[in-house]
């Protein structure tokens, strides 16, 4: 059975944090009026955060803006998201942890405006990003849509990233992402590759000019690019229809993975 996910990715630069969740509210109201068929919008990576220039200062702005997840900035998008009755992946947050520790967050809210999974950057690009990295990979199931996996950026030179996710019943991995560099067509290969030797959908959504270098794409399991830069309405929808999660990550074990069965 197909089962259909559209989206909608947004490509656009990071907002001032000053009046970041309005202009976010606004931008996601015109989308989802735009694109009534899109059930989740995805934003590039620190799209709420606002961004400074030399090292120094981009520092003290992280921990200046960083709150915790059940902070005044979520709880806002958790009612935008309740609001629209949509899937909203707003780009990431700094999170500040109950320990202190600064992380760069990626968040799902469902359409109930619950925070359906939360996600912490693995791999920081260093020595650019200085905030800590995450230590786990995570999944989440969008009903009788597919399970979804998150990662962030720079996890894309990673490989160890898609492959856990994978393993973990990915069908989509979603990347929001600020590229400001020239290795950005480095980067969309290895969006493509990690389609193909995943065998899974890619979707990566860059910032755009002029703290990004855009260029985002979406890419299917063969590898295709179905999406690039631009996103029509008539082909927005991700078909899922073939691999429904290779494992239950309730019973798998690496001891037990060669013993594992296709669903």
């Amino acid at each position: 059975m197909s089962r259909p996910l559209p989206i909608a990715a947004v490509q656009a630069e990071p907002v001032p944090v000053e009046g970041a969740v309005d202009v976010f509210a606004a931008s996601a109201a015109g989308v989802a009026a735009d694109f009534p068929q899109a059930e989740l919008l995805i934003y590039p990576e620190l799209y709420l955060c606002g961004l400074n220039g030399r090292a120094e200062e981009r520092d003290a702005h992280m921990a200046e803006v960083a709150e915790p997840l059940d902070g005044p900035t979520l709880r806002r998008l958790r009612e935008i998201a309740g609001d629209l009755g949509r899937w909203l992946l707003p780009g990431t947050l700094y999170e500040r942890s109950a320990e202190g520790d600064i992380y760069n967050t990626s968040v799902l809210l469902s359409p109930d405006g619950e925070v359906a999974a939360s996600y912490r950057k693995i791999f920081p690009w260093r020595p650019y990003e200085v905030c800590r990295p995450g230590d786990r990979f995570v999944t989440v199931d969008i009903p009788e849509r597919g399970r979804i996996g998150l990662s962030i950026c720079y996890d894309t030179w990673f490989p160890e990233v898609a492959r856990h996710l994978a393993w973990l019943g990915a069908e989509v991995i979603v990347t929001p992402t600020l590229t400001p560099t020239s290795d950005r067509p480095q980067e969309l290969v290895l969006t493509q590759a990690t389609a193909i030797v995943n065998q899974v959908y890619t979707v990566s959504v860059n910032g755009a000019a002029p703290y990004g270098t855009g260029r985002s794409m979406i890419v299917d399991p063969e590898g295709i690019v179905r999406h690039w830069q631009q996103f029509r309405p008539a082909d927005q929808a991700l078909e899922l229809p073939l691999y429904q999660g290779r494992i239950d990550p309730a019973t798998w074990s690496p001891h037990g993975a060669h013993e594992a069965e296709p669903a």
